[in-house]
Parts: C-alpha cells; sequence; structure tokens
C-alpha cells in the first residue's frame, strides 16, 4: 500500500529522510525514486544531480563506509534492504552525531555534504543507488573524511556484528572520532577584497579567500581554482561612471563579461553568488526605487550594471544587493568634501540629486545577514536608514561636524556643475526601499 510522500527532518542538520510511496500489484512494484518537483516543495534541497551511481552486494552483511564526501547524495534502494548509518563530520556543534535507519524501497535519505555514509546489507542481492551532485573523480575522493565503522563513540547497533560482517580492510582501518579532522566547510571567496567594501567585509568574513588585483584579474575569474568553495562575494566593479561613456570596453569587461563568466563558475561548483548592484540602473524618476522596478539606465555604466544583473539573476542561488552613494574606507564623497573643509575650500555641491549614503559597514553587514540567515534568493536594496538628503545637504553635515561653517558650501544645479565637464548623466532620486531587508530582521545603520 503506498502511503503519502513526505520529508522528516533528523537529529543530524540538513539529513533528511524520505517517504516513497510504493504502489504495488501482481507484478510488482513502481516508486517515483526521485521527483524534483515534489520533492523540493517539501523541504529537499534542489541540489541538482549530475550522476547515479549502484552498487550491487551479493551477500547479507556486506558493511561500507563510514565515508564523508564532498558532495551532496541521495540514497535509496532498489531491491532489497540495509541498515543505513550517517555520522556528522561537519565541523560544529553536530558533530559526531549519529542517525540510523532501516531502507528499503519505500524510504530514501538526503545526505548532505561532509555527513558520513555508512550501510550494512540485510538481504542477498541488495542494490544500493545514490544521485550525487558532482562527478566522481580520484581528486574529489582524495578530500573525502573517514570515520571507523566500530567508533565507539557513535556507537551504531550493526544488525550483524562486524566481525561476521563482509567489510574492506580500507574501511576496517579508518580512525576513530578522536583522531577525525572535521570535514573542512566550503570556502568563502571575496573578490575585490581591497576596494572599500572589501575592506568591510574582511572582519565579518576572517576565513574567506581574498582575492584582489595584482594576484587576481577580475577578467580572468576562471583562471582561479574555485574547487569547494560555497560563497562567492563578487566586491569588485569598473565604478569610474563618467570615464564609462569612453571606456567602454574597459567597463564592459569588468561588469558584464567577468560577471558573466563567475556565474558560470558559480553554477559549476553550485556555489551562493553575492553581487553588488547600483541604483545607477534606474533613471531615477521614481522618488523611491524597489527592488522590482524595471531597468532604465541613462548612461554607459548604467547599462553595464543592469547587464549584469541579468547574468547574474540566471543563477538561482544568487543575493544581489542593489546600494547607492557608497562610502568608505577609499576615495568617496564624504572623505572629498572632508578634505576640502580641512583646506578650506567652499565647494558648489548638487542640489537636486536625491538618495541616501550606503556606509560599507552597512553593506558589508547586510551581505553578512543574508548569508547567515539564509534569507530567500533574490535582489535586496541596501543603503543607510534615515531620510532622504541631496548632495548639497550631506556635503553641509560634512562641514559641520569638521568644525567648519557649513555655509561655505553652496548650491548648484546639476546642470550648472556639469557645464564644460565631460560626464555621464545621473539619476535624480536615488532613494531605495528598504522594505524588503528589513522584513529578513536586518537593522539598518545610519
Amino acid at each position: 500500500m503506498a502511503g503519502a510522500l513526505a520529508v522528516r527532518e533528523t537529529a543530524i542538520p540538513g539529513l533528511l529522510i524520505v517517504d516513497l510511496p510504493v504502489h504495488g500489484d501482481a507484478r510488482g512494484w513502481f516508486k517515483e525514486n526521485w521527483q524534483r518537483a515534489k520533492m523540493t516543495a517539501l523541504g529537499l534541497p534542489d541540489f541538482a544531480p549530475v550522476q547515479q551511481n549502484v552498487a550491487h552486494n551479493e551477500q547479507v552483511g556486506v558493511t561500507r563506509g563510514i565515508h564523508a564526501e564532498p558532495w551532496d547524495k541521495f540514497v535509496s534502494v532498489t531491491n532489497g534492504r540495509i541498515f543505513g548509518a550517517w555520522v556528522d563530520l561537519r565541523a560544529g556543534d553536530s558533530f559526531g552525531q549519529t542517525v540510523t535507519v532501516e531502507l528499503g524501497p519505500e524510504t530514501a535519505v538526503f545526505v548532505p555534504r561532509g555527513v558520513g555514509n555508512a550501510y550494512q546489507t540485510l538481504e542477498p542481492g541488495t542494490g544500493y543507488a545514490y544521485l550525487v551532485n558532482d562527478h566522481w573523480s580520484a581528486a574529489a575522493k582524495a578530500s573525502y573524511t573517514f570515520l571507523n565503522l566500530a567508533d565507539e563513540t557513535a556507537a551504531i547497533a550493526w544488525p550483524i556484528p562486524l566481525e561476521q560482517a563482509i567489510l574492506s580492510e580500507a574501511d576496517r582501518a579508518h580512525p576513530r572520532l578522536a583522531e577525525v579532522t572535521p570535514f573542512a566547510p566550503r570556502r568563502t571567496v571575496i573578490i575585490g577584497a581591497n576596494g572599500q567594501l572589501g575592506k568591510a567585509l574582511q572582519p565579518l568574513f576572517p576565513d574567506a579567500t581574498l582575492l584582489a588585483r595584482p594576484d587576481f584579474d577580475l577578467q580572468h575569474p576562471d583562471t582561479h581554482d574555485f574547487t569547494g568553495v560555497g560563497t562567492i562575494i563578487n566586491a569588485a566593479a569598473y565604478t569610474a561612471v563618467d570615464r564609462a561613456e569612453t571606456e567602454r570596453a574597459a567597463s564592459w569587461a569588468s561588469n558584464v563579461t567577468a560577471v558573466r563568466k563567475l556565474v558560470g563558475i558559480a553554477r559549476e561548483h553550485r556555489a551562493r553568488l553575492v553581487h553588488v548592484s547600483s541604483d545607477y540602473v534606474f533613471d531615477g524618476t521614481q522618488p523611491e526605487h524597489t527592488e522590482d522596478e524595471p531597468f532604465s539606465p541613462l548612461g554607459f555604466y548604467g547599462v553595464t550594471k543592469a547587464a549584469a544583473d541579468e547574468l547574474v539573476m540566471t543563477w538561482p542561488q544568487h543575493y544581489l544587493v542593489r546600494t547607492s552613494w557608497v562610502v568608505g574606507d577609499g576615495a568617496n564623497f564624504v572623505a572629498t568634501m572632508q578634505s576640502l573643509a580641512a583646506r578650506g575650500i567652499a565647494p558648489s555641491v548638487v542640489d537636486d540629486q536625491h538618495g541616501r549614503l550606503t556606509h560599507t559597514s552597512t553593506l558589508a553587514g547586510a551581505i553578512k545577514h543574508l548569508l547567515d540567515t539564509e534569507a530567500a534568493y533574490g535582489t535586496y536594496n541596501v543603503t543607510d536608514d534615515g531620510p532622504t538628503e541631496t548632495w548639497f545637504a550631506i556635503a553641509r553635515r560634512v562641514y559641520a561636524e569638521a568644525g567648519v561653517d557649513p555655509a561655505m558650501v553652496s548650491p548648484t544645479s546639476t546642470e550648472e556643475y556639469a557645464r564644460g565637464k565631460a560626464m555621464a548623466a545621473r539619476p535624480r532620486h536615488s532613494t531605495l526601499s528598504l522594505a524588503k531587508l528589513g522584513a529578513t530582521g536586518f537593522r539598518h545603520h545610519g
């Protein structure tokens, strides 16, 4: 009799038991062993399997494991029965946690990367099948983490005692839990690590791999080894808005071609991709921009950012972080005003462009929050909180905070300021709605 398809959690985080409906009659039985749409709707990760392996076991008592592998697995039985055992070998509070389940055709188990997998056959002629989301290779096997089947801490109650079981000498020789180095977590990579945002990200991701010029070329990211990478944070870009109008090839190469390659790398390694977008993808006619506003860039820089956004959105596991008026450790508007104030210079500053500053600490904190909370993938606006201001108002505030008379800053229009200069068009309204990010529990600063 067929039961209902169900996905159940276990004591090991991410290890899931799947109840499979089995339809039988006088001819035998039938089941949907893997059904992506139905299973992901019930909470199974959409883990994108690329290879299926089947192990045929002639005898009762064949015992294999315990192996933690660098991919996710979907384990099932084609015929016969097994006693399955799983031990969490990942670093963390659940390290050493054990789960055992008897599997027949009516049960499958999703095994996340880094959880040790083992089984023992209970019937002759048992078929053990598993889907994996990476291709097996000798190099990949070198990164396995092993645990002895007889480990006293895991204390697996094998139905057939190991001294009577059939197992390989290699499996007999695996180390005890106290000697196991926890399975390495997937790495985080920060691209553009020496830029304003990259510097703010570094203390929040102390174990991240930092990639920056001259050792890393954004336009050729595929020359770097991304094996074992689980998160790519792209904090690099061509941001010279005015020069982009004439340096179009260079702007396109960094902001579009490189991003296309990063999307391909993220897809190949099933990595989360964080990409930073800009208010320049909009023409600024709306007083406030939501995440789903259609693109309408005014200049070539905005065109490159919009094109990159479209590329990033082709990979489901993405966080597209849209921001504006970024201020951090480096060249920026606030730093320029502070320098002018210190030198007693009286600038004219545009008073008809509206938006909010974004300190890199806010931007980096939002990225960390989205990743840590595993918020729904998609686009999120990120700026400092507070009222919309103009560049003129911000400049006067900088002067006042520096102890310099803010009246030294005079207002001007965008047209007047641009007269005689080679300047790209700017959006007049850059304020981004923060409601979506706030709904994730992020607390804005500013």
